[in-house]
């Protein structure tokens, strides 16, 4: 909110100066040297534990600038990789399919019911030749059969399971564990990613202008790690008058006088505003129109790039 108003006090300031300048030297737009301001800002509430580089310092894109304690997300990090890994070896084991001992053991177990109904049956129609004579008793004969029954039954379930294991895993099992790999490996790269945001890195090429953090302090989550101003060489934001603006085009070069310098530095204009730094809302006449001025970039060349932030800058205008 602050910043915005000074903001607003300083463009409003500088075209209260252009108006002045204008009525002396309509040739010429007013304003200062800048680059862009690229603020780093921090992905987690974690406790800052490395500043490398020192303020002030030119780094090149990809330096390491801030490291936030990655402790607890490296935590996170191993166990995300182990879920792949435990993906990976479920997948392998279903690919295999059974090993023979255990084919092996069902094939045995499937011999073993087999002799097991062998016995029930033997029984059964011994009970059942004896109730014919009266010798035995109705119950015995339903117990015999019952006995039967069940060691036919248990015989086909472990002849099922035996087949089962001959022929191997279903098409569908093996999707199924595929997908689960698949988002065990894309859990880990998220994991990864957060990781890797811990260690704040330049995204361009600039200066390191500004560390609002202390190291040994929690930094906020969505806060401003480092501040770069970006680029070797900078730019005059000037104020632009209105009757000159139809003369300015992106691309147009221009001379560009800073103070402290005896020469002129010709600058490329990289931008101009379309819409004027502020528009009153009643009509506009002749007078009022050449009031009004357009923001402008004039970008200087790189063996500009020692000049500093915020030096007053003239642009000669055409």
């Amino acid at each position: 909110m602050f910043s915005s108003l000074l903001r607003s006090t300083v463009a409003g300031s500088v075209c209260l100066l252009l108006a002045g300048c204008y009525g002396e030297d309509g040739n010429v737009a007013l304003g200062s040297l800048e680059r862009d301001r690229v603020a780093l800002t921090a992905t987690a509430n974690e406790v800052l534990i490395d500043l490398p580089v020192a303020q002030g310092t030119f780094v090149k894109k990809g330096t390491v600038l801030a490291q936030l304690d990655p402790s607890e997300q490296q935590a996170i990090v191993n166990q995300a990789r182990a879920e792949v890994q435990k993906a990976k070896a479920n997948l392998e084991k279903l690919k295999n399919g059974a090993r023979k001992e255990e084919i092996a053991k069902a094939r045995a177990d499937v011999a073993g019911a087999k002799a097991s109904l062998a016995d029930a049956a033997a029984s059964f129609k011994r009970y059942s030749d004896l109730t014919g004579r009266g010798t035995t008793s109705q119950a015995q004969l339903d117990s015999a059969r019952a006995a039967r029954d069940a060691a036919d039954a248990t015989l086909k379930s472990l002849e099922e399971q035996l087949n089962e294991l001959v022929a191997g895993t279903r098409e569908e099992d093996l999707d199924i564990a595929r997908a689960e790999l698949a988002a065990a490996e894309a859990s880990l790269q998220t994991q990864q990613k957060i990781l890797a945001d811990l260690t704040i890195t330049a995204s361009r090429d600039g200066t390191l202008d500004n560390l609002p953090w202390n190291l040994g302090e929690r930094v906020t989550a969505g806060s401003p790690v480092a501040v770069l101003l970006a680029g070797a060489a900078p730019y005059a934001r000037v104020y632009v008058p209105e009757p000159h603006r139809v003369r300015i085009k992106q691309g147009a070069k221009l001379e560009v006088h800073v103070d402290g310098l005896d020469k002129p530095i010709e600058g490329t204009v990289r931008w101009i505003s379309s819409e004027p730094s502020f528009t009153p809302y009643y009509a506009l006449n002749q007078t009022e129109r050449a009031r009004l001025m357009y923001v402008a970039e004039v970008q200087l060349p790189d063996s500009a790039a020692e000049l500093p932030n915020g030096v007053p800058a003239q642009v000669a205008l055409p």
